[in-house]
């Protein structure tokens, strides 16, 4: 299981991260059938890329009240999957995010990825490094940064980590969805079979993530 800080508290809010339009109505609409959701959780959408990302977070979590100190966050939408094998509409729990700088470790992974495997039952869920990139990979590019051990790319996640956790210690996670993988390419989100596939994965992944944020009011062993 990751690293990460103790209990939340019982009122802690929860603030899920994404970049895209789509993203975030997959999450919106989820959230209707997704159970019991914690008393204050925001679905933000960053814009595309590293520094819009870098951007919202620190906007929301400098506000007073919407930003509490113990908010656990959580970075989610879509990926692309780096390791031979992976199909869209497979999730990816980060074990850490990597960009410039120190790696950020996530909390709970393990948790966070038995919760998934219930709440998306017959999606294979993988652990590991999640890289960060400040463009869309294609072709060689995606063979290098598996080289470096990472399972996943995406804009955003490592940006969002990271200002989080600038913003003060705080239990933070990465779950994507691969939308993309290396043999099955995709041109545009939204147009082919793989692309919807990884939309209704997206909409059914919000009961883990309030398990999770549940399981941070629990001791830590």
């Amino acid at each position: 299981m990751g690293d990460g800080p103790g209990p939340a508290g019982p009122a802690a809010p929860l603030l899920i991260a994404c970049a895209l339009g789509i993203e975030q109505l997959a999450l919106r609409t989820g959230r209707g059938r997704a159970g019991k959701a914690p008393e204050r959780v925001t679905v933000l959408r960053t814009g595309m890329g590293p520094k819009a990302a870098e951007a919202a977070v620190a906007r929301v979590l400098g506000r007073s009240g919407a930003g509490a100190p113990d908010t656990a966050v959580i970075a989610s939408g879509f990926c692309a999957g780096l390791a031979p094998g992976m199909h869209p509409g497979d999730l990816v729990v980060a074990e850490e995010t990597r960009a410039a700088g120190d790696p950020v470790r996530c909390t709970g992974t393990d948790l966070l990825a038995e919760a998934l495997a219930r709440a998306v039952p017959g999606r294979t869920v993988h652990t590991g490094p999640l890289t960060g990139s400040d463009h869309v990979v294609r072709g060689h590019e995606r063979a290098e940064l598996r080289a470096t051990g990472a399972i996943a790319v995406d804009m955003e996640s490592a940006a969002t980590l990271r200002t989080a956790l600038r913003s003060g210690p705080r239990p933070v996670a990465a779950v994507r969805v691969v939308v993309d993988a290396p043999e099955h390419e995709l041109v545009r989100i939204g147009t082919v079979r793989g692309g919807i596939s990884a939309f209704r994965v997206l909409r059914a992944v919000l009961p883990a993530f309030y398990e999770w944020h549940r399981s941070l009011l629990l001791p830590r062993r």
